[in-house]
């Protein structure tokens, strides 16, 4: 056997990691190769040094020196039902026993249930769904589902936004990242949603901030043309651009403005979907629904990569007779479809659903509040289910960000002291920006969080 071939064979058949290890041969290795030939994404390549990490279970993953880490921020806000469940391990095993994978023109039982499913889920007038492998293909696949359906060219966004990182979804997101791929594609249209804490309306209430943008959004509209506007896609709740709850009657007052208009309202679930905010869907939480609706992330915890579009019937029907012109070789690859179909079913026997609610109520919102009656940094804290942020300012009069807008470099030095404190306590947070999100698996116990958020706490006394 060659030392490639042994190298190879002895990653594949080594024991799974269930617990922390300490290997500095392994841990060298990893890393040697990581820096040698892994282009990593939105970074500069000479200066970052990744962790490599062992293995994981449940709400923790392992590094190679002995140290174990509580995900608190789920990965990237994908990892629902946590490190090495059981129930997705078993589905793809036995699914990989019987058919490994299949091309999507042939009819496949896990997919065709998982889509049933879902579409039962979404709610009425919900028929199909369209499946990708992740979530900026999704956006991509509802932005050409929207124009079809429509015969339409424009799609509005909010600034506060992220979509993806494809040519569609990354012209659609509004945040800096998109600024590197500018010029994008042709016909989005960015606006501004509401932010009751750093209003852009220069509102003293969230019924004055609803009121403010839903006039703003129908300025935009009306100036940019309704004949010519296709789509507005949102996030149900605005994720790495602030965890932004909408206020109350927002949603629905953009529900109604494309009612009015003959604009098709995509809602991107990709971060909120399956869970996150105690709902199947985020939309669900604030008594709306949309007409495409965009996932991937929670659907199987990205077990396999996954993601797709939930088509409401009359968009379906337009395909009837028409073929749709888009496609993937991996569209409803069945190892993903057997993890999402596992998931769907341990979110129900487990009582996932009541289990993020309680957590929102009775655990996070509750300590977040406490915390911020502690530490003059928090500006505000604000969230749903197991999705928080805690914005941390220099002055709470002035509410001056604790790291400037697009921070990067040694400027984002405050904000990495932070992290590097919760990091010594045994907890990995999400940092963006001048927040910290608090979005840990779905599964996570109420001790388990009350350890995560004492982290952050005791890490904000040493920083201080």
């Amino acid at each position: 056997m060659t030392t490639v071939q042994s190298d190879i064979t002895g990653i594949l058949r080594s024991a799974p990691v269930r617990g922390p290890v300490t290997d500095a041969e392994a841990d060298a290795a990893a890393r040697a190769d990581d820096r040698g030939h892994v282009f990593h994404s939105w970074s500069a390549q000479g200066a970052i040094d990744p962790l490599p990490v062992a293995g994981g279970e449940g709400t923790r993953f392992f590094d190679y020196a002995g140290n174990s880490f509580l995900d608190f921020g789920s990965q990237l806000v994908n990892l629902n039902l946590g490190h090495s469940h059981p129930d997705l391990i078993a589905a793809i095993q036995q699914q990989a026993e019987r058919l490994s994978t299949i091309q999507p023109s042939f009819a496949n039982d896990v997919r065709g249930q998982l889509a049933r499913l879902i579409t039962e889920r979404a709610g009425d007038n919900f028929s199909h769904v369209f499946f990708t492998n992740a979530g900026a293909e999704a956006v991509e696949h509802a932005l050409r589902l929207a124009r079809l359906h429509t015969g339409r060219q424009k799609v509005l966004a909010a600034y506060r936004s992220y979509h993806g990182a494809t040519a569609g979804a990354i012209t659609l997101t509004g945040e800096p990242r998109r600024w590197g791929s500018e010029p994008g594609v042709p016909g989005v249209i960015h606006f501004h949603g509401p932010y009751p804490y750093r209003s852009p309306f220069h509102s003293d209430s969230a019924e004055q901030e609803t009121e403010r943008a839903l006039q703003h959004l129908r300025d935009t509209i009306v100036f940019e043309g309704p004949h010519t506007i296709a789509a507005i896609a949102l996030e149900s709740v605005v994720g790495t651009n602030g965890v932004l709850v909408p206020p109350p009657g927002y949603l629905a007052g953009v529900r109604a403005l494309c009612d009015e208009f003959g604009i098709l309202y995509i809602a991107d679930e990709v971060m909120v979907g399956f869970g996150r905010l105690g709902e199947w869907f985020g939309f669900q939480a604030f008594g709306v629904r949309p007409d495409l609706i965009t996932f991937a992330k929670g659907v199987n915890s990205g077990y396999v990569p996954l993601g797709g579009v939930v088509i409401d019937a009359a968009i379906a029907e337009t395909f009837r007779d028409k073929a749709y012109p888009g496609g993937l070789t991996y569209s409803g690859h069945p190892l993903a479809c057997a993890a999402g179909l596992a998931t769907i079913d341990v979110f129900e026997r487990d009582g996932i659903l009541d289990h993020v609610r309680r957590l929102g109520t009775e655990v996070i919102g509750p300590e977040l509040a406490a915390m911020a009656q502690r530490h003059e940094r928090i500006g505000e804290v604000r969230g749903l289910g197991a999705f928080w942020a805690i914005e941390f300012v220099t002055d709470r009069s002035t509410r001056e960000p604790l790291v400037p807008f697009n921070a990067g470099g040694v400027a984002m030095a405050p904000m990495n002291a932070i992290a590097a404190a919760c990091k010594k306590r045994g907890v990995w947070p999400f940092l963006s920006a001048n927040r910290i999100h608090v979005a840990p698996p779905l599964i996570s116990t109420e001790d388990e969080v009350r350890e995560g958020l004492w982290a952050i706490d005791a890490a904000l006394t040493e920083t201080a």
